[in-house]
């Protein structure tokens, strides 16, 4: 693996970090990806690439040669009203890529409320939540299109990532962070560089139309997860609200549903250990950047 020519449909933190993981194992890359911003040349840990403009209908044309020139391409865009817009904007040039592999970001949201108990690759979708319902409608169009035009597809369904950008420390040393009281609410986290790996690790070691859960080994209530937090900063712990008592939106449907997300298939596939197999790991190794 020489120069590989990656495309990346949307670049927030997953794809930058996997972007980064290539970088850092000395590959010869050439970048290309979307966002909703004309069409621009941009530097990143010292490649220049090129950021073509995409936004729901609107799209730079260069698009299409890209990803048919395209050796690896990662979704990352979400879906709009339900619709995936990869999909929608570039099935035509998608049914003739070269590509080794596309890989589309889902969310452990699709599979809804089990209360409380583990859930695999194998579980029932039930999502409850809209956000959940038009992440498993994006995974099952993609499967179809992948089907039907014999592409090698790869789903990863993510659990709560979060970074040294994004996390718990953060929320509660600016008094964002809440705390709220549900019994066996447990939900699962992942931190952004065991992302960036297995995404790596899965350019050698590929096999199509896989679904796997990429989340750490140790699901655990929000409380818990903030109290720790607290104990670092060696702070008060917010005071607890009730889910009764928060405003209708994404927060409260967030605690609609509890599940505990089984990460077996992914680690046996890849032979893989995570560098933060909880969040206490994690938030160990991030907190100095908050003190």
């Amino acid at each position: 693996m020489n120069t590989i020519k990656v495309f990346c449909f949307g670049f927030g933190q997953v794809a930058k970090h996997f972007v980064k993981k290539i970088i850092s194992q000395n590959l010869t890359l050439e970048l290309s990806v979307t966002s909703r911003q004309e069409t621009h040349k941009e530097v990143f840990e010292g490649i220049s690439f090129t950021s073509y403009e995409f936004e729901n209908n609107k799209f730079d044309e260069n698009i299409n040669l890209k990803i048919k020139e395209a050796d690896y391409i990662l979704v990352s865009v979400p879906p709009i009203s339900g619709e995936d817009i990869v999909i929608k904007n570039f099935k035509d040039s998608l049914k003739t890529v070269k590509a080794k592999w596309i890989t589309y970001l889902s969310a452990t949201s699709v599979y809804g409320d089990h209360n409380g108990e583990w859930v695999n690759e194998k579980s029932e979708t039930k999502p409850s939540t809209l956000n959940g319902k038009n992440r498993l409608q994006a995974e099952n169009d993609w499967r179809v299109f992948s089907k039907e035009n014999n592409l090698p597809l790869q789903i990863f369904r993510l659990s709560g990532i979060y970074s040294k950008q994004n996390n718990i420390l953060k929320r509660l040393k600016t008094g964002q962070a809440k705390i709220i009281k549900k019994e066996k609410h447990f939900f699962s986290r992942i931190h952004v560089e065991d992302i960036a790996n297995i995404l790596f690790f899965s350019l050698k070691k590929f096999k199509t139309n896989e679904i796997f859960n990429i989340s750490d080994d140790q699901p655990a209530s929000q409380e818990e997860v903030a109290v720790y937090g607290a104990l670092l900063l060696k702070m008060n712990k917010p005071n607890p609200l009730k889910v009764e008592d928060l405003e209708e939106g994404m927060l409260k449907d967030f605690y609609k549903e509890s599940k505990k997300v089984d990460n077996k298939k992914i680690k046996n596939f890849f032979n893989y250990q995570f560098i933060y197999p909880s969040y206490k790991e994690g938030l160990d190794n991030i907190v100095n950047d908050f003190i």
